[in-house]
């Protein structure tokens, strides 16, 4: 396995686990485990960070240094419409969580925490589902369904 290929497993499994700390920080702070849901939190800032930093490596590689493109689906019949629908959803939300993570962890850290909860009520459902949704589109693009 060359470097390249490295990419698409090391960025499900960064998706994945910010998904994983994501849902564990929920976990904490409905039991008011304020500790356990920031370290949860905070890993999970880190790990999307990470993933956004590979993500685009990885894209950047293909197209400018390898001329490869995209990683095309290969599923058929009922497969296809949902899998795009699902990229669809997630290439969306995931173009627009950004700015809202950090808003949202800055009033954390400054203490402003009435507003925090008001945005991560909103913000933490979409971020949750962005991760598992780009989790399920590496499964489907390079396990069930694996092309090139």
């Amino acid at each position: 396995m060359d470097a390249l290929q490295i990419f698409p497993h090391l960025n499900g499994f960064l998706n994945l686990t910010s998904g994983l700390f994501l849902a564990s920080g929920f976990f904490f702070i409905l039991r008011k485990k304020i500790r356990a849901h920031r370290f949860c939190m905070l890993a999970a800032t880190i790990i999307s960070s990470i993933f956004v930093v590979s993500y685009l490596t990885h894209h950047a590689l293909l197209t400018y240094a390898y001329g490869l493109g995209p990683t095309r689906f290969t599923g058929e019949g009922l497969a296809r419409p949902i899998y795009f629908t699902i990229l669809l959803s997630h290439t969306i939300l995931a173009a627009g969580i950004g700015p809202f993570v950090i808003i949202t962890l800055y009033h954390a850290l400054k203490g402003n925490f009435a507003k925090h909860r008001k945005i991560a009520r909103l913000v933490m459902p979409i971020w949750l589902y962005v991760s598992m949704t780009g989790f399920t589109v590496y499964m489907m693009l390079y396990h069930f369904y694996p092309g090139r």
